[in-house]
């Protein structure tokens, strides 16, 4: 049995998507996500082996998705995506699932045997966005997309990973590795990551030293990072 979710921002579309499938006892449909944010979440919560997500999503679209997803556990996944000539070449150069909307059964059909008989999560990085301009957040039950350029540090500890921006304290489901990898932001100590442009001071202490932020925060920064963060803002 493959499980799966659908994610596309046009409930019709998921309905159409869901309608095929019911056709593939062999695919369990797990749940239908509007959106990134949600996408994320379930992705994380349920672990589907397979992924149908819609390129045009607004806010954080499809590809940037994908991107935010850890490479180690990535699922397999179907674009999907109304006609856009360089996206399609994109894909086929480098032999990706997709469908068209409106979806033709027939070729729904055909990806279905291709992803059957491979599994295996593709490399993806070279259609994937490099840089995350966006990151999916969530402060109680309210979804939130936080811009990159206005964070200031995020922090991990036992209740989750904490973003702090000039708007306030947010939370997301990202990992601090792919936040590294995919953002500006800097490794300045295990447990936090700093945006070098949020920085307003810093004093050397016996254990590295204290950032404050703009915002007045105060950020740690451990001995084995604080060279190259001195050497990051131009300091010998």
């Amino acid at each position: 049995m493959i499980s799966c979710l659908i994610i596309d921002d046009e409930p019709f579309a998921r309905q159409a998507v869901a309608d095929l499938l019911d056709k593939h006892p062999d695919i369990k449909v797990l749940g239908q996500c509007s959106n990134a944010i949600e996408a994320l979440q379930q992705i994380n919560l349920l672990k589907p082996d397979l992924i149908f997500v819609d390129i045009q999503m607004p806010r954080i679209n499809g590809m940037e998705l994908i991107a935010m997803l850890n490479p180690e556990k990535m699922p397999r996944a179907v674009f999907i995506t109304a006609f856009d000539e360089y996206a399609i070449k994109a894909f086929d150069n480098n032999a990706f699932d997709y469908l068209l909307k409106p979806i033709d059964e027939k070729r729904f059909n055909q990806t279905l045997d291709k992803v059957r008989t491979n599994m295996t999560p593709q490399l993806m990085t070279q259609i994937l966005p490099t840089q995350l301009a966006h990151l999916p957040c969530y402060s109680g039950n309210k979804l939130k997309v936080v811009a990159t350029a206005d964070v200031e540090f995020i922090v991990s500890d036992v209740g989750g990973i904490h973003v702090c921006s000039n708007k306030g304290f947010s939370h997301t489901q990202l990992t601090l590795k792919v936040l590294e990898q995919k953002t500006a932001l800097f490794r300045c100590h295990k447990q936090y990551l700093l945006a070098p442009s949020a920085i307003s001071e810093i004093e050397i202490t016996d254990t590295g030293a204290e950032v404050t932020t703009h915002s007045g925060a105060k950020v740690p920064v451990s001995r084995r990072y604080l060279k190259e963060l001195k050497q990051l803002l131009g300091f010998q």
